[in-house]
This record gives structure tokens, sequence and C-alpha cells, in this order.
């Protein structure tokens, strides 16, 4: 992770979020503490839009090629989310994931 590759995914938001890098899945559970784990994958059978997202949640993608590892899906199947497609798209990239799944987080927690 490079300033100039962080720079252009943040665009002009960037200087608004706490971010930081954990090396080690465990690092980041040490990190994220008692909020919530929303896992997002193709395979699962609830949508993103039949959670209540809370503030403090936070949201997992796997890899664009690859997915989550099957140990995690395995270890929180109650926790695992799909984003809705049709039969002839198998899945959207990763970064098209991630900004439907951020918008739906935000919308919910900013409507009213």
């Amino acid at each position: 992770v490079d300033e100039k590759s962080l720079r252009r995914a943040g665009l002009d938001y960037w200087q608004h979020l706490d971010w930081e890098v954990a090396d080690h899945w465990d690092d980041f559970l040490e990190r994220v503490g008692e909020t919530r784990i929303w896992f997002f994958s193709r395979f699962a059978t609830r949508s993103y839009t039949d959670v209540e997202y809370q503030e403090g949640d936070t949201l997992v993608f796997g890899s664009e090629t690859s997915g989550l590892p099957e140990k995690l899906t395995e270890a929180n199947s109650g926790r695992l989310l799909r984003i809705n497609t049709t039969e002839q798209i198998r899945s959207l990239n990763l970064a098209t994931s991630a900004g439907v799944a951020a918008f739906e987080a935000v919308r919910q927690l900013t409507a009213g």
C-alpha cells in the first residue's frame, strides 16, 4: 500500500477516513474489537439489504478473484451477506461491491 495508490483510491474524501493496515487476520480482529462483522460473499443467501446496519459495523470483502477464504465463510455463516445480481452476472467487482454495501449502510445510518 503506497501513498500514490491511497490518494488515487480516496480522491476527495481520503482525509476524512480513519484507516490502518493489519498484517494478519488476528491483528484485524483485535483492532475491530467487539464490532459486528459482516462478510460479503456471492455464495451467501441473505441479502445485504436485509441487515439493519449499526454504527461501528465492519464490512469484509474477499479478493476479487477468489472471494473470502472458505474457513471464514464456514465460521461466519450467520453473518454472510450477498449483493443480489441476475443469473447472467456471476459477481460484481470488488470496488463496486464495496461501494454498494457502504452506500446501503450509510443510507440506513443517515435516514430519517
